[in-house]
């Protein structure tokens, strides 16, 4: 479900990097949880996810602000739409509601598909290989 396949590369070493270890979150995520063990890695997955969110998103940006990116601003809006999803999951897991894990799994694939697959490979060719 989770498995990374260079349609998903955006041909920025470093950006491809950071993607596959998401897709890596994904799938210890889904392993967990076809195992009966999901609420044990989900605190731990949910706070590993806030970090990357946070690096990733500047790296990202950074990338695309100095190859001057002209959907940069769009691109912005994604990810802080992202950021809250992923806040709010971690909030909500914090509150009690352990019962989340199929909604973080699906927030997941939708991210790798529409965001990775789609907006990212947007910026490729503004950046090159330069990250």
């Amino acid at each position: 479900m989770f498995e990374w396949k260079d349609d998903y590369s955006v041909h920025v070493l470093s950006v491809d990097a950071q993607h596959q270890n998401l897709f890596r979150m994904a799938g210890e995520l889904h392993a967990a949880m076809a195992a009966g063990q999901a609420k044990s890695v989900l605190a731990k997955t949910l706070d590993r996810l806030v970090q990357y969110t946070a690096m990733h998103f500047a790296h990202e940006e950074r990338l695309m602000r100095t190859h001057n990116y002209p959907d940069l601003t769009a691109h912005q809006a994604e990810h802080a739409a992202l950021t809250s999803q992923v806040l709010k999951f971690q909030t909500d897991f914090q509150n009690g509601r352990a019962t989340m894990t199929i909604q973080l799994l699906q927030f997941l694939k939708d991210w790798l598909e529409k965001h990775i697959a789609g907006s990212d490979k947007k910026y490729a060719p503004f950046v090159g290989n330069a990250g």
